[in-house]
């Protein structure tokens, strides 16, 4: 029974890969960029590109089951061609499906479920990875600057994401399930920053920034117009309902979900100033 796992380079993905194989179930991998994979020796990589229907034929040949993201790419935008891969899946014969959802629903969901996959759709919250991006000022200088220090999500830890997917995968009665996912806790960008600087053993500071400024914080490094109004709209209006903490977690994988400060000494070195 061979898993297929896209994205598997990925936040998410990798996680997955990890699980499946702790498990002892045979894994293919696919990416991108296989020569960057690093991957275990016992993962079979293949090269691919969910927004390039022809590249996964070979990919699904021999797959029971497959973790599937409805976004792809460098710019990570909803897929369009969400019928084609359900076909190719179909035709395979992959009989499970998981699927990765972000803030909008795209071409792949609703074919899937039109399909006769047996299929997972997965809603987290925040991913607490989200704050590596601040893993550099504080390297440097011990300070965040951010807009919207209130603003309050129930983030959610990448590794149980992940966890819940090869559970769904490989386990029974999750067939027809739609599983949003958050962390144990509703946290502030204040919080979060706290956390991070009690895990590294620093005061880290947060500055506020108005809306403007973070609008051309982000111009400033490059991000997109769309970016940074979606990224504005997000935390300057946090939606309430992906953001009430659920015990989903537990309930699909048996045991509670991972908080922000077990994230954060996970990851407490990317963030202490390097070492000459």
């Amino acid at each position: 029974m061979t898993f297929l796992v896209t994205g598997a380079t990925g936040t998410v993905g990798r996680h997955v890969v990890d699980e499946l194989v702790k498990a002892g179930h045979p894994v293919r991998a696919l990416t991108r960029r296989p020569e960057r994979a690093n991957l275990p020796a016992e993962v079979e990589v293949v090269a691919g590109d969910l927004t390039v229907a022809d590249t996964l034929v070979a990919a699904f040949d021999g797959v029971t089951g497959a973790h599937l993201m409805n976004f792809g790419g460098d710019d990570y935008n909803l897929l369009r061609n969400g019928q084609e891969i359900v076909d190719l899946a179909v035709k395979a014969g992959v009989r499970r499906v998981t699927v990765l959802g972000g803030w909008d629903e795209g071409t792949l969901e609703p074919a899937v479920k039109a399909s006769s996959l047996g299929w997972t759709f997965l809603m987290p919250t925040e991913f607490m990875s989200n704050a590596l991006k601040w893993a550099e000022p504080v390297r440097a200088e011990g300070v965040v600057r951010e807009p919207f220090g209130d603003a309050t999500t129930a983030i959610v830890h990448e590794a149980d994401i992940a966890a819940v997917a090869a559970a769904a995968l490989t386990q029974d009665g999750h067939r027809g399930r739609t599983y949003g996912l958050t962390g144990p806790e509703r946290l502030t960008t204040r919080d979060k920053v706290r956390i991070i600087g009690e895990a590294v053993g620093r005061k880290v500071e947060f500055v506020e920034l108005t809306e403007q400024q973070a609008r051309e914080k982000m111009a400033a490094e490059g991000q997109p117009a769309e970016l940074i109004d979606f990224l504005i709209d997000v935390f300057g209006n946090v939606p309430e309902e992906p953001n009430i903490v659920n015990s989903n977690v537990e309930k699909v994988t048996g045991r509670p979900a991972r908080t922000f400060a077990q994230w954060a000494a996970e990851h407490a070195d990317a963030f202490r100033p390097r070492k000459p």
